[in-house]
């Protein structure tokens, strides 16, 4: 008899099946060989590559559905990965699965000519929903540590996921149109920056046809669905996690001075940790230490021996960072110093880190204007630097001219009244998180299939 798990899991890869059924019938199972011949009309390559857009968009819908109502924790992505692979090989795909872990790699060859890196996250977040939709997630799972959590996809990977198939759809079917080759990846564990460099260290880069130039889209509700957003330069923050444990003498709290209080030397440490941004840090620089998780004690009246601080270290430029992160040990130390602690602090840089996200301003500058022809300029704006991190930077360190281009999300009249009303949305990683959903997967399959076809070979 099957577990409840093993219930679910077989309940979900049926209703995989049934998907895949009908993205065949609506044509995003096409043969390989099922290339687009080239439009009567005198229209655009763009326009041709497009057009089969209004008739797979159903399909295409169920898909982004189903991905959002079965989210996976990052580093277990397997149906997901699974699924993904599938529908890449109906394509043509050379398709190699468990790159990095559950990595996903897809090739697809067209002569001679550029090489160009498509990416997509596999990933969800533990979190519980409160979004009401219809096709919500109701997933709860086991983490790494064996406790039971929800898992949504909060930060909109499943927008992702579904352009980068639809954009895998289109370029297949349109090779009249462009020459060389597209490399597809299905990057795990985002939500923990780890899957990139995991992907290369398996031999990303070497196994598969080294890229020439690598895109990426992230969906943000700062931006109303309909309008793209690019960055040149520095785009996101490199991001550390550091965790301080500070060591005192425990006792009871009617007698403080037959103990040293780790939760004092905490709430000093605090404080003094801030000067490092307000009084170390230039500040035409951009640098943030914030601690966001404070654990010690179990009763009022008890002084614990520990207390652990959990904080975010993040900064654009990597001496700042790296100042920040020597602060930080300094800082801790001389307050334990200063506290009589019985032994120094414990600080640690945990293992998901990620570095800066730095978009090649030439390449940014292509794609914006191509988008800005193809979509219409006033559809097209540049954003600001954000203190937010990805793991895409990965793949522009490896020495790839690399670009990642926002996608609005936001329902146009529901921004402009939050914005008239001084009040944002519900952001990424928000249980709340809803994006508009079909203008903004129109345009995320739009953005990544007519970058590939910007940079690809022209036929």
């Amino acid at each position: 008899m099957l577990s409840t798990q093993s219930r679910r899991r077989s309940t979900h890869l049926t209703g995989l099946a049934a998907l895949t059924v009908a993205l065949a019938a609506a044509g995003l199972c096409a043969p390989a060989n099922a290339a687009a011949q080239p439009s009567a009309a005198q229209a655009s390559a763009a326009l041709d590559v497009l057009a089969p857009l209004d008739t797979l968009y159903p399909t295409l819908d169920a898909l982004y559905q189903d991905l959002h109502r079965h989210p996976e924790l990052s580093l277990h992505e397997l149906n997901t990965a699974a699924h993904l692979a599938t529908l890449l090989r109906a394509q043509g795909f050379e398709v190699t699965a468990k790159v990095g872990g559950t990595g996903v790699v897809g090739v697809l060859r067209n002569g001679p000519g550029p090489t160009v890196l498509l990416r997509t996250e596999l990933d969800a977040l533990p979190v519980h929903e409160e979004t009401g939709l219809p096709y919500a997630s109701v997933v709860t799972t086991k983490d790494d540590r064996g406790v039971d959590v929800p898992v949504a996809h909060a930060c909109g990977h499943d927008v992702h996921m579904t352009a980068w198939v639809g954009a895998a759809t289109l370029l297949s079917r349109s090779r009249a149109h462009w020459r060389g080759t597209v490399l597809m990846i299905g990057q795990p564990a985002e939500e923990r920056v780890v899957g990139a460099r995991a992907m290369i260290e398996d031999g990303l880069l070497r196994r598969f046809p080294r890229p020439d130039f690598a895109v990426a889209i992230h969906d943000s509700p700062l931006f109303a669905s309909g309008q793209v957003a690019h960055r040149p330069g520095f785009a996101m923050a490199a991001a550390d996690t550091v965790e301080i444990v500070i060591y005192g003498r425990g006792g009871h709290g009617a007698a403080p001075q037959l103990t040293v209080d780790p939760v004092l030397i905490a709430a000093r440490t605090v404080e003094a940790l801030q000067s490092l941004v307000s009084r170390e840090t230039n500040p035409l620089d951009s640098a943030v230490v914030t601690v966001g998780s404070i654990h010690g004690g179990t009763k009022g009246n008890i002084i614990p021996d520990e207390v652990t601080l959990q904080l975010t270290v993040r900064s654009y430029q990597e001496a700042v960072q790296k100042h920040l992160l020597e602060g930080i040990a300094r800082i801790a130390k001389a307050e334990a110093q200063a506290g009589a602690a019985p032994r120094e602090p414990t600080v640690t840089v945990l293992p998901e880190s990620a570095h800066a996200t730095y978009n090649d301003p030439t390449l940014d500058a292509r794609l914006a204007a191509m988008l800005g022809r193809e979509l219409g300029a006033a559809h097209v704006v540049e954003a600001g630097p954000l203190m937010v991190s990805e793991d895409f930077s990965e793949f522009g360190r490896a020495g790839i001219p690399s670009v990642q281009i926002w996608v609005g999300a936001a329902e146009p009249v529901a921004l402009a009244k939050a914005t008239a009303e001084g009040r944002a949305l519900p952001g990424l990683h928000s249980s709340k998180f809803a994006p508009d959903r079909e203008p903004t997967l129109r345009t995320a399959v739009k953005v990544m299939t007519l970058s590939a076809l910007e940079l690809l070979g022209k036929a």
